[in-house]
């Protein structure tokens, strides 16, 4: 007779599994030699049960099946306690991983001899090789120009670890001392997370793990796809967005979507109709769980006592792609930058539900923009990757979200900034006004001033959403866009292209970046003057914006009311709150 797990069983289960993924990445933050991981926090652990599938996740990166890929190689019933599989390869694991910077570390678990099941520590590597330092130029042309390929491979076997694999892979980045750390930390926080699952399969047993894992998957798909229901009527939703080009003079590349509502309430997500892959590295080898991964991200927010897992892609039924798009790439297409397309299809993804709910969806986001600055000091090769914040749309109940480092990243302190390279951090703050205009505001990007302390660097940039900003949503305004300025305010001013590389940076120059913001939400007009002066007050909107963008007259730190209710009067009167429609959608 098969064990079932009770209701409160499952409760401890649920949250013994997010403890151990909590605790890998501690000891993974804690112990990685780069900054990209143990600063910025740019890694993820998941739990999934003896099949395979996802059972426990968090506020992870969007992938899709991850196991998979290691099994067409590696049968499950030929695999042992202590085996340890490696892969970052994009187009062999059908995109489960999208660009090559991401290793997966991957451990079958056993107890008493039975698979429980699979424990994963993921995390972006600085450099692994590939046409320059950080492994992700936007001059790359094809794939294998982005670094050392690893397909699904098993590194541990008997408690004997392939180090001639581990030789090879770090022979290929210019920094192998940094790689090695970085591998070893991602390996211990995998065994780490081996050894609690087992602890929690020997507690409740086999059985009893077996169900808690399947009920949570359930339930997950459950949800979804009752939210899916509410939110999408029978007939299809369309909606399109767009990236601004390729970094090589192609562009703009136009994301269309369709999900369809079926009489039977299947959902079907086609993106066959988007634009034909660039050939610049903004490809997103999108694997078909994405779409459910995402709509279960969102969907599944407030939900108390919910975890994502493999249930959301089981609620869309259906995901078509079309070979040779920008969402499904032939090899060796180049896949460095597809963090822009990504970005974009999440927003694309949320455009959907606005469209189908009347407005009732959160307003699109900027892309998170990248800088890349290397070169020598002191005798040292450096390499300085930095993601920086951007602002995020409103939503139909709040402002949107200032500086957001994408998913669970942080920024990097200016101390250690400037402990670690040979940069001076000059400003760092608001990019006032770059949220879009609305009842509720658009988050806020950022400003960041870097003087260069060394006699010469080589900068990367990556920047989107300059053509084609953020849309508002139910009236609301544009978000803003970013830039790259290189000595603003001199005589030396030059702007930088917003998908760029080797630009040459000499002694004292000063590079200026302001990220984009979100869109709004709303009728500006309808937001409360007090919010607006309060906005102008913080530094997030500008004196002049507020009575163009909003209508409010500011005199003296406060709303003059009077020539604030004649700006609304002659521009077509207060807007009362609404809900229909969603405002600037990329055609």
């Amino acid at each position: 007779m098969t064990a079932t797990c009770d209701p409160v069983s499952l409760e401890i289960i649920r949250g013994a599994a997010r403890a151990a993924q909590a605790e890998m990445e501690a000891l993974l933050e804690r112990t990685a030699m780069s900054a990209f991981i143990r600063e910025k926090k740019d890694f993820y652990t998941a739990i999934f049960d003896a099949a395979g599938a996802m059972a426990v996740g968090s506020d992870l990166p969007i992938f899709g099946d991850i196991v998979g890929p290691v099994l067409r190689h590696y049968p499950l019933e030929e695999m042992r306690p202590g085996d340890l599989y490696w892969y970052n390869d994009c187009y062999g694991s059908r995109g489960a991983v999208s660009h090559s910077n991401d290793q997966v570390f991957l451990a079958p678990v056993f107890q008493a001899g039975r698979r429980v099941g699979f424990v994963m520590g993921w995390a972006h590597f600085s450099d692994i090789g590939g046409l320059r330092p950080g492994s992700l130029s936007p001059d790359a042309t094809d794939h294998f120009q982005e670094g050392i390929i690893v397909p699904p491979v098993r590194l541990v076997r008997d408690g004997v670890t392939n180090e001639d694999l581990l030789r090879t892979f770090w022979r290929n980045s210019r920094f192998p001392l940094q790689s090695q750390g970085d591998t070893r930390a991602l390996m211990a926080a995998v065994r780490l997370g081996e050894a609690r699952l087992a602890e929690i399969a020997t507690r409740f047993g086999p059985e009893v793990l077996a169900d808690a894992f399947a009920q949570l998957l359930r339930r997950t798909e459950t949800l979804v796809r009752s939210k899916l229901r509410a939110a999408f009527p029978v007939g299809t939703t369309r909606f399109a967005d767009a990236i601004d080009g390729d970094g090589q003079g192609h562009g703009p590349f136009v994301l269309r979507l369709a999900l369809t509502r079926t009489e039977e309430d299947r959902f079907i997500l086609d993106a066959t109709e988007t634009d034909d892959q660039a050939a610049g590295p903004v490809n997103l080898l999108m694997h078909p769980d994405v779409p459910g991964m995402a709509l279960g991200l969102y969907f599944l927010q407030g939900e108390a006592g919910q975890v994502l897992n493999a249930g959301g892609p089981r609620a869309i039924d259906e995901v078509r792609l079309r070979e040779g798009s920008l969402l499904a790439p032939r090899a060796p297409a180049p896949l460095g930058l597809r963090g822009l397309t990504m970005m974009r299809l999440l927003a694309a993804l949320h455009g959907l539900v606005a469209v189908a709910r009347g407005g009732e969806a959160p307003a699109a986001h900027s892309a998170y923009v990248i800088l890349a600055l290397r070169g020598e000091h002191a005798g040292r090769r450096f390499l300085m990757t930095d993601g920086v914040a951007v602002g995020y749309g409103a939503r139909p109940f709040a402002d949107g979200v200032d500086a957001v480092y994408f998913v669970a990243q942080e920024n990097y302190p200016a101390e250690f900034m400037e402990l670690t390279y040979p940069v001076r951090l000059r400003r760092y703050g608001i990019h006032r006004d770059s949220g879009g205009a609305g009842r509720f505001r658009g988050g806020c990007g950022v400003v960041r001033e870097y003087e260069v302390m060394c006699e010469a660097a080589q900068v990367a940039i990556r920047i989107d959403s300059v053509r084609n900003p953020p849309w508002g949503v139910a009236g609301g305004r544009n978000g803003g866009s970013g830039r790259a300025v290189v000595n603003p305010g001199t005589a030396e001013e030059r702007l930088l292209p917003p998908l760029s590389d080797g630009t040459v940076l000499r002694r004292g120059d000063v590079l200026r970046l302001e990220t984009g913001g979100g869109g709004g939400w709303g009728h500006p007009f309808d937001r409360p003057a007090e919010e607006v002066l309060a906005d102008v007050l913080g530094g997030f909107v500008g004196a002049e914006a507020a009575a163009r963008d909003y209508g409010v007259a500011l005199a003296g730190g406060q709303v003059d009311a009077a020539r604030t209710a004649a700006l609304r009067a002659e521009r077509g009167g207060t807007r009362l709150f609404h809900r229909g429609g969603y405002a600037d959608a990329v055609a």
